[in-house]
């Protein structure tokens, strides 16, 4: 897992993250390691989440 800006963070299994509203993040599976997430997010004003753009491989792999 990652902030915009940050270091990388290792998660694991049963860890709870969490995000303020409007801070870009992303997170994925290592190359050896699969990865499952649930999110749960509240609404305001009827809006919920703005994904961002996909990451390929090569990039998350920096």
């Amino acid at each position: 897992m990652q902030r915009d800006g940050g270091p990388i963070e290792e998660i694991h299994a049963r860890d709870v993250v969490w995000f303020p509203p409007g801070l870009k993040h992303w997170h994925g599976a290592s190359p050896t390691i699969a990865m499952t997430h649930i999110a749960i997010q509240e609404s305001l004003d009827g809006k919920n989440v703005d994904w961002m753009e996909k990451v390929a491989d090569d990039q998350y792999r920096k």
